[in-house]
């Protein structure tokens, strides 16, 4: 047996959700915990979570989390005894490991060697290969090889890899010779910017493939277990997005198989700790090994789900001399778990990361059955389905462009698939996340498409699929949302000015009330009134069928449930005034949107010039499309507006010549600021 090293006092080498995580394990099992941050991480809640944490200074992840150096003193300055570099920046950085172990701190990760052994794709090959682990037909592309050659051995279809670093980076598809010579030379490129080394290789590209991955435990007496797979086929870039356990296409038999095969890779090199084995599953059963992960996986969740094993702390005993416990041996997945990660990114700009200040950030309202929790290991065997977030974000953080724009890990645990999926879906969709951009939608399309709920998926399950990056709410639903937004200004629980009836209430026909919205569309214009007790609403001249009011109240700050009733269909909005511009959020069971808010009433300069160009939210100009004196018809476009990651364009309101033009491209401006004025014709 090995001897024990307790720790007592673990710094995390990372940032984000994952060191919350850590920092949630360590407070189960008694261990005082340490953070590093950036400067822009200065306020961010990872660093709050920690009982001490020291600044490394920087901006960029170069500039701070990849110091390895400082890293190291950080611990050492705060008197640790271990150090976790959760996933990313370092953890899978053998020289990092071995400066660790070198300041005698304890190291949570496998051996530096084994990391080494994983490091190159081109010798990972070729170690599985001796360990009788399947691999895909492929060749080294070394000094004096010749690709076309080497390829026409493996056959077409191929992809010219990277032998260092992943996440998709030089990587390449080959369909015929044609294209090969100009996709070697393209992921050498990219391989030698991103890693440093322009080693690359060919290997035959399965077609129609699953992405299953089996995550593995090893400690130091020895014993190595596997703890069951993880399908991760739904990717964008090659990067996940949605991971699930089981394996809807892993039977037990294969299960074993699998098991078996990750097993051999990780005794091969003398693994130690929580590994991931990375498959290719043939639409036929056969696999192939892709890759070996030597540390904890950003989908890690959804195996703790189903297994109610807590891998952090598993880690931390491994690491600690303990040997592997009792029930991490014979693992069976009980019920269904699965992973969304939202991300802070336009999906329609091609998955454009966002960055930016979050307003609202809330899960728990969404719960099944009020089963909720953060970093909290569920237990499988209760039966109650449950949610989990893992969060690096909450209202007021501000997401840098300078590090991995994931916003929190969404996951659900239920007895069954069909259960968790729609779980999930209905989590993401009533979720309050607002202020940027996220890519929410496409993660509830893929749940709700038939082909994912029958568990028909593969790599190429997103480019296969057409419409899943388009909205949740279509047009007709922004127009609901507005509407329900001009609304929330009744307070039908208290009486308005004439002390007996709500606000916008009217005995005798009179000019109705009236609140404008700028979506996705263009400009919503609400009118409403409230006369002899009817509710009489259009939004640009449409009237609404049969609208009835049934209650608009407070529910927190800033925020007011609408329970409105259209053509017979009775829904509750939630409509929330944002802190940060002129708007509403509005979150309904038709999905979200972000409303800009035109101002009521002009302002004075407004009101002197009756052609003037107004901005009706905060934004940036983006595009001016005329010259200042040019000649306008009405309805044409003066400039184009991006706010709330959306393009606005400006028309002109009457025809005339465009007298003043005060502002250009790239300009800042605020909500009512006049940007030009026309001088109409007579």
């Amino acid at each position: 047996m090995s001897a024990s090293r307790p720790i007592s006092k673990l710094l995390v080498a990372n940032r984000g959700e994952i060191a919350r995580r850590i920092f949630a394990a360590c407070r189960g099992m008694g261990i005082a915990t340490a953070a590093v941050y950036s400067e822009p991480d200065a306020e961010a809640p990872f660093v709050a979570d920690a009982d001490e944490a020291v600044a490394l200074g920087g901006t960029t992840a170069a500039e701070s989390y990849l110091r390895a150096d400082a890293v190291v003193a950080a611990a050492e300055a705060v008197g640790a005894d271990a150090v976790h570099p959760g996933y990313g920046f370092l953890a899978e950085n053998a020289a990092f490991a071995r400066a660790v172990e070198a300041a005698r701190l304890v190291w949570i990760g496998p051996p530096p060697a084994a990391i080494e052994a994983m490091g190159s794709k081109v010798r990972a090959r070729e170690m599985m290969e001796r360990a009788g682990v399947p691999v895909l037909p492929g060749a080294e592309l070394a000094d004096g090889a010749d690709p076309e050659a080497e390829a026409e051995r493996i056959g077409y279809p191929l992809l010219v890899k990277a032998s260092a670093g992943g996440g998709g980076k030089g990587m390449r598809t080959v369909a015929d010779p044609a294209g090969l010579g100009a996709a070697v030379e393209s992921a050498r490129r990219e391989a030698a910017a991103a890693f440093g080394d322009d080693s690359v290789f060919l290997e035959r590209l399965l077609e129609r493939s699953r992405h299953v991955e089996v995550q593995v435990l090893a400690d130091t007496d020895g014993n190595t277990v596997s703890l069951g797979e993880r399908e991760c086929s739904i990717q964008r870039r090659h990067q996940k997005v949605i991971e699930e356990a089981p394996s809807p296409a892993v039977d037990l038999d294969l299960r074993d198989r699998m098991g078996e095969a990750a097993i051999a890779a990780a005794e091969a090199v003398g693994y130690v700790g929580a590994g991931t084995v990375e498959f290719l599953l043939a639409p036929d059963g056969q696999f192939f090994f892709l890759e070996m992960n030597t540390r904890l996986q950003v989908e890690h969740p959804v195996t703790e789900m189903v297994t109610g094993l807590d891998l952090v702390r598993l880690q931390l005993l491994v690491a600690s001399g303990v040997e592997l416990p009792a029930e991490t041996h014979a693992v069976e997945p009980i019920g269904h778990a699965i992973e969304a990660r939202l991300y802070a990114e336009d999906v329609a700009a091609g998955f454009l990361p966002q960055a930016g200040r979050i307003e609202g950030f809330s899960f728990g309202r969404c719960a099944p059955g009020g089963r909720y929790a953060e970093f909290a290991v569920a237990d499988p065997t209760g039966g109650a389905a449950s949610l989990r977030v893992d969060s690096g974000v909450a209202p007021g953080t501000v997401v840098s462009p300078h590090y991995d724009p994931m916003l929190a890990k969404v996951i659900v645990w239920a007895p069954t698939r069909i259960e968790a999926t729609g779980l999930l879906a209905s989590a993401l969709v009533g979720a309050e996340v607002t202020g940027l951009v996220t890519n929410r939608d496409l993660l509830v399309r893929v749940l709700r498409e038939p082909d994912f709920l029958g568990g028909e998926t593969d790599t190429g399950f997103l480019e296969r699929h057409d419409g899943l990056d388009e909205p949740l709410l279509d047009a007709e639903g922004e127009r609901l949302h507005a509407a329900a937004a001009a609304l929330a200004a009744i307070d039908t629980g208290r009486a308005g000015p004439l002390g007996f009836a709500p606000a916008g209430w009217r005995n005798n026909p009179s000019a109705p009330q009236r609140r404008a919205f700028v979506g996705v569309a263009g400009e919503l214009v609400v009118d409403y009134e409230i006369r002899r007790g009817r509710l009489l609403i259009a939004v640009n001249g449409d009237p609404l069928q049969d609208p009835i009011l049934h209650r608009s109240t407070d529910i927190g700050p800033r925020r007011r449930s609408v329970d409105l009733e259209v053509a017979g269909i009775r829904r509750r909005y939630e409509v929330e005034a944002s802190a940060e511009h002129s708007g509403r959020h509005v979150v309904s069971p038709l999905g979200h949107s972000t409303l800009g808010e035109v101002p009521r009433y002009p302002s004075a300069a407004e009101a002197e010039a009756e052609g003037a160009l107004v901005a009706p939210m905060p934004g940036k100009v983006i595009r001016v499309a005329v010259d200042q004196g040019a000649e306008l018809g009405a309805g044409d476009v003066v400039a184009v507006l991006e706010a709330m990651k959306m393009e606005h364009e400006l028309v002109a309101t009457v025809a005339g010549t465009l007298t003043e033009l005060r502002v250009a491209e790239g300009d800042q401006v605020e909500s009512g600021a006049i940007l030009g004025v026309i001088d109409g014709h007579a």
